[in-house]
């Protein structure tokens, strides 16, 4: 309309697709479902209103406790999260991509060593470790998980290789039994990635547990999303805690006393407080996650041309995505975002595709289903609030 209408949030154009904001989208939600009919990506209104009066009482109290970087609200957090996930320690930080980066730093991974992670991932992942001085390691994922398996990195080893980074995508997980054993067996550290898996389980153990340490982010529309940037690292050795708590903090374990080059990225205490009350909904919300990618299943079923994401046996997903694979992705994007279904594609670019890493190109045939999933991957709605009628109305236009 021009922009004229302020009732709708703003629309960003892209490759001729035009999307509305994901996070902005929220404000004008009911309007768009009024008018426009539309079905958005990700819509946040839902959960927030059913936790409306909690999360004003607690932006309130940290507004009267007067103290808002490492206070009360963080250290509750950080009790509260660690005992979601039955392990000893947790670390809040500034956002995900900072808790991968220290815990290479605090496991004393830099200059001269190599880190094995998946070809197909956001490239945040690659960031932390080339940012940390490390050496990238790629290797492909799996064509029916979609995940980084233990054989492949097994190949890849070297004797300059220090860590393995698995990444949990899209909330499924990887066969972290064959991952910690491999690891073990040739004395290497293990980050996970578990940006996208928070509340996921394998074996009954929930992601981010598994290895030495295991990062999180909790930008908005995670499964656990603050209303800002947000991470935290998890991990079961003390000295490891220590290193990132004073890394995370200009490198003092003392003010004004710097032991180390550290860097600034605390939690602030407002995104740990409507963490601690989004914490408490976490298991309820991923249940309805769950809920909605079961009625994906049934209505996605039996179309050729669309192949349905699997993942390991014992895996009880978080979903922070739906995927799918699509013959022709691009067309049908097109077909939904006319029809007023919203879809992102993740990701449309693997790492060794983008400016920044230019030299694995050269590699680039070594990652024949990273390409695969960059041109047929596309990411169907998945939020809680989602309803019957909108997953079988999708399902509708996929079939047409």
């Amino acid at each position: 309309s021009g922009g004229e209408n302020k009732d709708f949030a703003p629309l960003v154009r892209l490759n001729g697709i035009v999307y509305l904001d994901v996070v902005s989208v929220d404000a004008s939600f009911d309007n768009l479902d009024r008018h426009m009919n539309t079905i958005p990506f990700y819509a946040l209104a839902p959960q927030h209103d059913e936790i409306k009066e909690k999360l004003q009482a607690a932006l309130e109290g940290v507004l009267q406790s007067n103290w808002y970087v490492l206070g009360t609200a963080c250290e509750n957090f950080e009790k509260e999260f660690k005992a979601y996930h039955s392990v000893p320690h947790c670390v809040a930080v500034g956002n995900g991509i900072v808790a991968l980066y220290l815990s290479l730093r605090a496991l004393d991974i830099g200059p001269g060593d190599e880190v094995i992670e998946p070809a197909h991932t956001y490239v945040a992942t690659w960031l932390a470790v080339s940012r940390a001085g490390a050496t990238i390691v790629p290797v492909d994922v799996d064509q029916h998980t979609w995940q980084m398996e233990a054989g492949p990195v097994a190949q890849a080893i070297t004797a300059r290789t220090r860590a393995i980074m698995p990444v949990h995508l899209y909330g499924f997980m990887c066969d972290m039994q064959a991952m910690v054993r491999l690891a073990n067996s040739h004395n290497l550290k293990v980050v996970e990635d578990n940006a996208q898996g928070t509340g996921a389980t394998y074996q009954g153990k929930k992601a981010g547990t598994f290895g030495d340490c295991g990062a999180f982010s909790f930008y908005p529309t995670k499964n656990l999303g603050a209303l800002g940037d947000g991470g935290a690292v998890l991990c079961s050795n003390n000295e490891v805690r220590l290193r990132i708590a004073a890394l995370r903090n200009y490198g003092q374990k003392e003010r004004y006393d710097a032991t180390v080059e550290g860097i600034n990225s605390r939690l602030d205490e407002i995104q740990a407080a409507v963490l601690s009350v989004k914490l408490a909904q976490l298991e309820k919300w991923n249940e309805r996650r769950r809920e909605i990618a079961g009625w994906y299943l049934s209505a996605l079923g039996g179309i050729s041309e669309v192949t349905l994401p699997d993942f390991q046996k014992d895996v009880i997903p978080s979903y922070h995505i739906f995927p799918v694979r699509a013959t022709e992705r691009d067309g049908l994007q097109k077909h939904l975002t006319a029809k007023g279904i919203q879809t992102m594609i993740h990701y449309p670019k693997p790492p060794f595709r983008q400016q920044v890493y230019t030299q694995f190109l050269k590699w680039a045939e070594s990652f024949p289903v990273a390409d695969i999933l960059a041109n047929t991957e596309l990411s169907l709605p998945i939020w809680p609030g989602m309803t019957h009628a909108m997953v079988e109305r999708i399902g509708r236009e996929v079939k047409a």
